[in-house]
């Protein structure tokens, strides 16, 4: 059967030829286990036929004989609108996306000897975010001999989760990372529940 929606026919050649085997495609089976829709719309196995019996059904219900199981001995196939299974498929797979949340990073910047003007500047930015629904890294980097120090950048992020505390969680605590000490925050559970 050919396929009725037109820009879908290459996405069917394409999904037949890696996933499914359909109608003239299946070759190198003598007989199939036959898999049709019935009635009241449950399926039926109308057990082990020759393959020209299948595909002769198949075409005499106008729809496709699909090899949904290769593997098995004999394959087992199903007579079905294929076109109509793979937009179904399609469906299902576009909601699924639709549904998974995706969260995503910022990073703020910072050096140890940054003052607390411009650390207030980065902090804002850092609530907004939270706000959003975002995690944020917060990095402060060494230069030369400032890395002697990571006690003053430890303090520096410490000051920067309380300040936040209200709206966000400490991830992952402050650690060095090569020449960087690194904080992720994300945003607090609880802050939801409030909404």
């Amino acid at each position: 059967m050919a396929c009725c929606w037109p820009g879908l026919k290459d996405e069917v050649a394409s999904i037949s030829a890696g996933d499914y085997r359909i109608n003239e495609q299946i070759r190198g089976v003598s007989q199939v286990r036959l898999i049709v829709q019935g009635a009241e719309g449950k399926s039926e196995n109308l057990g082990v036929v020759p393959l020209r019996e299948a595909m002769n059904i198949a075409a005499e219900r106008g729809l496709d004989l699909v090899e949904v199981s290769p593997d098995a001995d004999p394959p087992v196939c199903r007579v079905m609108d294929f076109s109509k299974f793979l937009y179904e498929r399609s469906k299902k797979e576009r909601e699924a996306r639709k549904a998974q949340k995706t969260i995503e990073v910022k990073e703020i910047r910072l050096r140890p000897k940054t003052n607390d003007h411009h650390l207030s500047f980065k902090v804002r930015d850092a609530r907004k975010w939270l706000g959003e629904g975002m995690k944020v890294k917060v990095r402060i980097r060494f230069r030369g001999r400032e890395i002697t120090y990571p006690e003053i950048a430890r303090e520096q992020l410490n000051e920067i989760a309380e300040e936040l505390q209200d709206i966000a969680i400490v991830e992952q605590a402050p650690n060095m990372d090569g020449k960087t000490m690194l904080m992720v925050l994300a945003p607090s559970p609880d802050k939801d529940k409030k909404k």
